[in-house]
């Protein structure tokens, strides 16, 4: 049966490509921003076929070079899911909106690209090939990431190719030195299959080289420090959904090649080695997002800072070995579709509030309760609450580490882990909680469009009005001061309206005693709480529930968690 099944192989590389190439031909905007989502279904439905057939022991191949076991499976499910969260939730804004018209076909044609290289990643059994596949996405992300053609998005760009480049080109280097090694077995290859054997004659010399730099090359891709300076700037430059796909996808992809030259080394110089190197790895990733999340301003570089966290415990839990590997290929989906969501109405947010700063948003939770309900579950979800996949993947780790004789490093990084709890908790405070006029002196003012002043007659004013702010009459055309409005009106009193509605009920009083100045009565703001969600639910609510789920179902969830895992230990 398992060669009947070679076609689920060979459409999630083929059928992104082709929705590729009808969003660079098809003249409609709507139907071009469905190929990314096709090209997810695509995928997602690939893995689920996969999974399948590795649950009842089939590993369908391909020519020799495609190969999917239980892993490859499992990781290709884990790249649909998330990809079909980014692209589906990336409708309500965040992507397009700001991007040029005369770029919006290829935005959505490098996505599905994007997805095709990684789903090339992890079904080929020639790490030459998948360090191949993992290159691709640093050209197609980097166009991604400049999308909105800003000054700040060209840079992150940049910085993501030079950084990006080197770390592959480290990658290279790594396998060619296992390549060489293999000469050893009487014929060359870089077959996984065969590299991955217990007992292999290989050159330990080499074999140690080449796995610490192939390591050190994908750890750059997977964000962990010191090689981590570009994912923040990509990250919070990134239209939300490419921002969406780095995190969940991109990351666990780059952690995925690092497992898989793992298992490679351990079965020659033993699992020390790189043990060290991951542990090292980790517990730097942890101190960096702890450190810079302490003073952290902007709300989608914080998630950055998050990944950077969550990579670094996923380093930890490879370097305690098997008995944490069920818990790090768990945490790989549930830190995917929870960072996704987050992307997603973080890019929502930035739409209608118009800026990325913590300060000032202010109040969201009772300004735009229908962005910051779907915000607060994910990060309840994100800083490790039940009954999240997140909890159930930190606590095995954890667990695990200290059974392997690793307490001092699970120590360092509970410590360092309380830290980022206590600061994503503060941040999030800030940007959700409080009354509405908590956001007053945090906000941009009103237009004069959204008031509509009426002049008084000198000697006509009250008192109130003589005691109140002067203006001058170039800040009134600017907008009122910060006596009670702020951005986004939706009623008021005289009749004017705005284009965002905005919780509020404040009073304006100014007057005009001076002939360079314009007199205001006073106005009274009501406006109602801005319940939509700015974009599709659905995806968000399923992709929470799955996170909510997925810990409990033993089979066949823990059955195909278990049998990926042992992949990596040398079942095959």
């Amino acid at each position: 049966m398992a060669p009947s099944l070679s076609f689920a192989l060979w459409t999630p590389l083929a059928l992104p490509v082709l929705f590729a190439l009808l969003s660079l031909t098809v003249p409609s905007p709507r139907l071009r921003r469905l190929g990314p989502i096709a090209s997810s279904l695509a995928v997602l439905a690939s893995g689920v076929i996969l999974v399948v057939a590795a649950l009842h022991d089939q590993v369908p191949t391909l020519g020799g070079v495609l190969r999917a076991d239980a892993l490859s499976a499992y990781l290709l499910t884990v790249v649909g899911a998330i990809g079909l969260v980014s692209t589906w939730g990336g409708l309500g804004g965040g992507g397009h909106s700001q991007t040029p018209a005369r770029w919006a076909g290829s935005y959505d044609g490098l996505i599905s690209v994007f997805l095709a290289a990684m789903s090339l990643a992890v079904v080929a059994d020639n790490i030459g090939l998948m360090w191949a596949s993992i290159e691709a996405t640093t050209i197609t992300t980097a166009f991604l990431v400049g999308a909105h053609r800003t000054g700040k998005s060209l840079e992150a760009s940049w910085k993501y190719v030079i950084l990006g480049s080197v770390g592959v080109a480290i990658a290279l280097l790594g396998i060619l030195l296992i390549y060489a090694a293999s000469r050893a077995t009487g014929e060359a290859t870089l077959s996984w299959l065969v590299l991955s054997q217990p007992g292999l004659p290989l050159d330990p010399a080499l074999v140690r080289a080449g796995g610490a730099l192939a390591v050190l090359g994908f750890a750059t891709k997977a964000g962990l420090a010191p090689m981590h300076s570009w994912l923040p700037d990509a990250h919070s430059q990134a239209p939300a959904p490419v921002s969406g796909l780095m995190s969940g996808v991109l990351l666990a992809v780059a952690l995925y090649a690092i497992l898989r030259v793992q298992t490679i080394t351990d079965a020659v110089i033993g699992p020390d080695f790189l043990r060290a190197m991951l542990s090292v790895a980790g517990l730097l990733s942890l101190f960096v997002a702890a450190a810079l999340l302490i003073r952290q301003r902007d709300f989608k570089r914080m998630l950055a800072y998050s990944s950077i966290e969550h990579m670094g415990l996923m380093a930890i839990g490879a370097a305690v070995g098997a008995a944490a590997l069920p818990a790090v290929l768990l945490y790989m989906l549930g830190h995917g579709l929870v960072k996704a969501t987050l992307f997603v109405v973080s890019g929502r947010i930035l739409e209608v509030e118009g800026t990325p700063t913590i300060a000032n948003v202010r109040a969201l939770l009772v300004r735009r309760p229908g962005l910051a309900i779907p915000w607060l579950v994910a990060m309840a979800a994100l800083v490790g609450f039940p009954p999240f996949s997140i909890f159930f993947s930190e606590v095995g780790i954890i667990l695990a580490g200290w059974s392997a004789g690793m307490g001092v490093v699970v120590g360092i990084a509970l410590v360092l882990l309380l830290v980022i709890f206590a600061s994503l908790t503060r941040l999030t405070v800030a940007l959700t909680i409080g009354s509405p006029h908590d956001a007053l002196d945090h906000t941009p003012p009103i237009l004069p469009k959204q008031v509509t002043p009426r002049a008084t007659a000198p000697g006509d004013e009250s008192d109130a009005d003589r005691e109140a702010t002067v203006l001058s009459r170039r800040e009134a055309e600017a907008g009122i001061d910060g006596a009670g409005v702020v951005n986004g009106v939706a009623h008021v009193a005289d009749g004017g309206s705005g284009p965002e509605p905005f919780p509020m009920t404040s009073n304006i009083r100014v007057a005009a005693p001076f002939p360079d100045t314009v007199a205001v009565t006073v106005v009274d703001v009501v406006v109602a709480p801005d319940r939509s969600t700015h974009g599709p639910l659905l995806p968000l609510v399923l992709a929470l529930a799955t996170c909510a789920v997925v810990p409990f179902i033993a089979n066949p969830v823990g059955v195909l968690l278990v049998r990926a895992a042992a992949v990596l230990g040398g079942a095959h």
